[in-house]
Order: C-alpha cells, then sequence, then structure tokens
C-alpha cells in the first residue's frame, strides 16, 4: 500500500463523516458525539498505554477536572466556554504534571495502582465540595459558540468534536513520527536503553503522561458543553476502567485503535442495553455488566493486540520511501589518536556484602581496542554498567575525556560520548531496523514536541534517516532497512545495535560480551567490522569472556577474576599468564 492510498483512504474516511449528520438519525449523531468524546480520551492512552508502556485506571478524573473546570467558569461565573476551555487544559495539564511528578518513578503494577488511588480520590472531591453542586453537579452549561452561532444541537457540534479528533489523529500521527516519538516508543520495555541513547526517561514519560492528561481535558471541556450538565458520575472508576477498555479493544499501540475502540465498545454497551431487557426482563440492570464483560473476553480471545493491528494484518504493507540524501547531522570533536580517554580508578561497587568490583583501575586510549575478559562471575559486566552510568560506584572514580562521569546519569553520559550495547539485546522489535538506528541520533538532534507533531522537523529528520541508513549499510545492514527488528536472526540483532550505537557519534563504544550466543562464521564477521570500525579511529572497549574471540582483534587486554583485576598487557603476554589460565580452568576458552 502507497502513501497516496492512504491519503485516499483518509479522504474517504473524512467524507464519510462529513455527510454522516444529512444522512443518520438524530439518536445516532448524538451517539457518534459520544464515540467521538471518548476517542479523545482513548487516544491519550493509546500514547500512554500503548507506547508508553504506563497504564492508567485514573484518565476519567482528568476528563472530570475539565469538564467542572469549564462548567465552574461559564456557568457559575458566566465567562465564555472558550476561556473555560484555556482554563480546564491549564488545570488539568497542572494536576497531571504534579501527579506524574510524583509516581512516575514508581516502577510496574505500583505505579498502576497508583493511578487508581488518584482516580479515585479526584473523582471523590467532585461530589464532597459544596460549589460543584456536591452530587447534584452542576445544569444549565451554556452551549460552545462560534461568534454568534451556538452549538445547541447535536448535529451543530458534531463538527467540531470530530474536527478536533481528526486535528488529534493528525499531530499524534506526526508526533510519533518524530524525535520525542521515538523516544516514547522506545519507553516500553525498561528504561535502561532509553537512558542509554541520552534520553531522559522519566522526562519523556512525564510529557507522554501530561499530553494523555491534555486529551482527556479536551473530552472532558466538550462533554460538559454538549450534555450541558456535569456530575461525578461520568468520572468515576468504573468509567477510567472502561476507556482503558476502549484503549485494548482497537489496539492499544494504535491511534486510530482508539477511535475504533470507542466506536466498538460504545455500539456494544448500546445494543446491550437495547437487545438484553427482551432477553431478561425484570434483571437487565444487573446482567448488562455481565453480557458486556462475557462479550469482552470473547473479542480478546480472537484479537488479543485489538482490532486495528489485526485488520492490518491482512492489509498490505506500507511501502516506505527510501531516505533521501540530506545535510550531514553535526558531529563531535573526536579526540587525538594515543591520548587519555578514559580512566578508572580504584572503582568499586558492592551489593550488600557482596564486593562484585573490587578496586578495579585501567585507562583506554583513543583509537585503541580494549578488551575486558574473565571467566563468569569476574565482574566484567558490573564494571560495564559503572562504566555507563547504569550502576552506581560505592568507591573510586571514572574519568571520561578529562571530566569525571562517577556520579553522572547515565544519559549525560551518553550525551558526553559513550555509546554501548548490552549483553542481552535490547532493540525495540515492532519498530524497523532504520527506526531503532534513528534512536541513536536522539541526543545529535535537537526537535521538540511541537516542531514533531506540526512536521517542522522536516530537514533534521532526513538527516538522521540519512544518517540511520549510513549506518546500517556501514554494518552490513542495509539491505532491508525497514524490516522489523524483531524478524532478525541473534547475530544480526548484535551488529543492528552496533549501528544504532554509531549512530551516536561516540567518541568510545562499549561493547557488552558482543559475541554471545554467536556462531563461529557470525563472531568472524563481528570481529571483521569491529576491525573496520577501529581503521576508522573509533575507540572500543569489548568487556567479553570468550578469549578466542578476543585475542586475535583487540590491543590490550584487562583480565578480571572474582571482581578485580588479575593482570593487564597485550594478547600473547596474558595467552601465556598461568593465573589467567587457572582462571579459565587451566586452558583457553
Amino acid at each position: 500500500m502507497s502513501r497516496s492510498h492512504l491519503r485516499l483512504a483518509a479522504v474517504v474516511a473524512v467524507l464519510c463523516l462529513g455527510v454522516a449528520p444529512f444522512v443518520l438519525s438524530p439518536f445516532s449523531i448524538t451517539l457518534m458525539n459520544y464515540i467521538g468524546i471518548y476517542s479523545l480520551v482513548a487516544i491519550g492512552l493509546a500514547l500512554l498505554t500503548g507506547v508508553g508502556g504506563i497504564v492508567s485506571f485514573g484518565q476519567a478524573a482528568f476528563v472530570g477536572v475539565a469538564a467542572y473546570a469549564t462548567a465552574w467558569v461559564s456557568t457559575l461565573n458566566g465567562y465564555s466556554p472558550w476561556l473555560g476551555l484555556l482554563f480546564g487544559v491549564a488545570l488539568t495539564c497542572t494536576v497531571a504534571a504534579i501527579l506524574g511528578l510524583a509516581t512516575l518513578r514508581l516502577q510496574g503494577h505500583f505505579l498502576s495502582l497508583s493511578t487508581v488511588a488518584w482516580g479515585l480520590a479526584i473523582g471523590f472531591l467532585f461530589g464532597n465540595i459544596e460549589g460543584l453542586g456536591r452530587f447534584n453537579g452542576i445544569s444549565s452549561i451554556p452551549p460552545i459558540s462560534l461568534g454568534s452561532y451556538a452549538l445547541v444541537t447535536s448535529a451543530q457540534i458534531y463538527f467540531l468534536i470530530w474536527g478536533i479528533v481528526a486535528a488529534v489523529l493528525l499531530l499524534g500521527y506526526n508526533l510519533l513520527d518524530s524525535r520525542i516519538g521515538r523516544a516514547m516508543r522506545a519507553l516500553r520495555g525498561g528504561n535502561i536503553l532509553v537512558e542509554s541513547l541520552g534520553i531522559n526517561a522519566f522526562q519523556i514519560k512525564l510529557v507522554t503522561f501530561v499530553i494523555a492528561a491534555f486529551l482527556a481535558s479536551l473530552s472532558g471541556w466538550l462533554y460538559a458543553h454538549m450534555s450541558r450538565f456535569v456530575s461525578p458520575g461520568p468520572f468515576d472508576a468504573g468509567m477510567g476502567i472502561e476507556y482503558l477498555m476502549m484503549t485494548m479493544v482497537g489496539g492499544a499501540g494504535s491511534l486510530l485503535g482508539g477511535v475504533v475502540g470507542a466506536a466498538v465498545v460504545t455500539l456494544l454497551k448500546n445494543s446491550v442495553q437495547d437487545y438484553l431487557p427482551l432477553i431478561a426482563k425484570g434483571a437487565s440492570g444487573q446482567l448488562e455488566i455481565v453480557a458486556f464483560s462475557a462479550l469482552f473476553i470473547l473479542f480478546l480471545q480472537w484479537a488479543r493486540q485489538g482490532i486495528v493491528p489485526f485488520a492490518a494484518r491482512f492489509l498490505p504493507k506500507l511501502q516506505h520511501e527510501w531516505p533521501k540524501q540530506a545535510p550531514p547531522l553535526p558531529r563531535r570533536p573526536q579526540p587525538t589518536p594515543g591520548e587519555l580517554l578514559l580512566k578508572v580508578d580504584c572503582v568499586e561497587r558492592r551489593f550488600g556484602g557482596l564486593i562484585a568490583v573490587n578496586n578495579v583501575s585501567f585507562d583506554v586510549r583513543s583509537g585503541e581496542i580494549l578488551g575486558v575478559i574473565g571467566p563468569n562471575g569476574a565482574g566484567k559486566s558490573t564494571m560495564f554498567n559503572c562504566l555507563t552510568g547504569a550502576l552506581r560506584v560505592n568507591k573510586g572514580e571514572i574519568v571520561f575525556s578529562g571530566r569525571p562521569i562517577t556520579r553522572d546519569a547515565q544519559s549525560r553520559i551518553a550525551k558526553a560520548g559513550i555509546a554501548r550495547t548490552f549483553q542481552h539485546v535490547k532493540l525495540r522489535p515492532r519498530m524497523t531496523l532504520l527506526e531503532n538506528v534513528m534512536l541513536g541520533t536522539y541526543a545529535r538532534t535537537r526537535s521538540g514536541l511541537f516542531a514533531g507533531a506540526f512536521r517542522l522537523n522536516g530537514q533534521e529528520e532526513a538527516s538522521a534517516r540519512h544518517e540511520a541508513l549510513k549506518q546500517l549499510e556501514r554494518v552490513g545492514l542495509g539491505e532491508k532497512p525497514f524490516e522489523h527488528a524483531g524478524n532478525l536472526p541473534l547475530g544480526n540483532q548484535r551488529i543492528l545495535e552496533i549501528a544504532r550505537a554509531l549512530a551516536a557519534d561516540p567518541a568510545l563504544l562499549v561493547l557488552d560480551e558482543p559475541a554471545a550466543g554467536l556462531r563461529r562464521q557470525e563472531k568472524l564477521r563481528l570481529a571483521e567490522l569491529l576491525r573496520s570500525l577501529r581503521s576508522d579511529h573509533l575507540t572500543i572497549l569489548i568487556v567479553e569472556h570468550d578469549m578466542e574471540f578476543v585475542m586475535s582483534l583487540v590491543d590490550r587486554i584487562v583480565v578480571l577474576d572474582f571482581g578485580s583485576k588479575l593482570c593487564e598487557g597485550a594478547p600473547a603476554a596474558i595467552r601465556s599468564d598461568e593465573r589467567v589460565q587457572e582462571a579459565y580452568l587451566g586452558g583457553v576458552a
């Protein structure tokens, strides 16, 4: 499927939405309005949960904050609903930012449970504040007006609702295809990868959280002025669960899935309410939730990823445009070959009573390949994580390019010029090879949220795509840049990690057991690639336990055993050292 076909489908969808008020009944139009209003919340949750991996049950509370805010401004104080929009958005985003600062550092189910807690608390406030009408709510909310034209009926407000939904979808897809959007998409699966790319993971989480709250505030504003009445009921925890259900049904990782899920859930609820009384007379109210839950469970058995991803499997794949020539991204000044680049001085790392790294010191000079080897459990990966900021050292100092980095955050160390790969491959399997490598260019680019959403980043994006393709070609993966990373064999996934690290234009490339799990021929190709990088004067630090792989590749070797430095020297001297042979159980591994 080409992009022209995609645009044609979008035009047809807009035309169908445009003629709907002229051919459908007033009740159907009202139902579509509710679908549009719910869609805004579900799109926000698609960003937050499906893309960012943050499960929230409290979005209904944000809808309620905006709805009550605009009702208070326009009804109780007599100001314009448009002023209510500004106040509602500002208040909702402020509340979201405060809650995000307080809760987003939590991990796993603790974060999800916190959203239940503040969702319940905010909903409880609505029914207990005298100035907001308590549980009676606020009625006689004025309609939205465009000049002297009041949007009173469902057909009149219909175009405003769906115009906002269409704009949000367009801006949302633009954002996901930008620098900030790729950072959001990288969040799912843990912070270590994200931080290693020079991305402040907490900051990106907070931005995503506030964006989802902003979309919920638009929904609340529209809801208040369409229904002309607000009360605590539609903003309770049950509705928060329903919004999350809409997102899951449509496809948690798809913005369009938010619209589809809102439509399916709303229409299903309406159908159950219409037909269940015919089957179970007198008990339909109690059975409604049971019937709806049963339908939802059956749906999950057939399309667990959601409707949009399920349907996408049967559609032709989107034809991507090959990256074009573009101005190069800025490069960092590289150190002079031979100068001291990294100094590790008496570093110690403890885990309780266990000393994983014990008083280790060594230097790395620009332009060389240094190997850190040792048997399993020697402390190699722990030392590696201390160098890159993933772990804090308990004692000692690490100096990079003349600047202490011992206490720096992982993202700051990455920006300073240290790029890494992982012992256990960390890629985003549903992103393409090109997109995975473009993640590496994050610290070399500058476009922000609004530039990405409004497509003001064209030249920078072109440069980032060109850089990513160049690095893919450099490592031998340039033939299929639009292949999903999860489809690659392990050897190529490790090579892809190196391409992503090279896209950061590092001064030091640190590889954590890059040969682990590779077959002999794959190891030979990896060694050839690393030699070519050394010929380009790139400094490489390899943490490895495979001596056969390391010996023919590196300039110097540091041997660790039980967390301490056993010896250091040229490969030939290390091979003949009796202490090394004993550490490797009497022979060369």
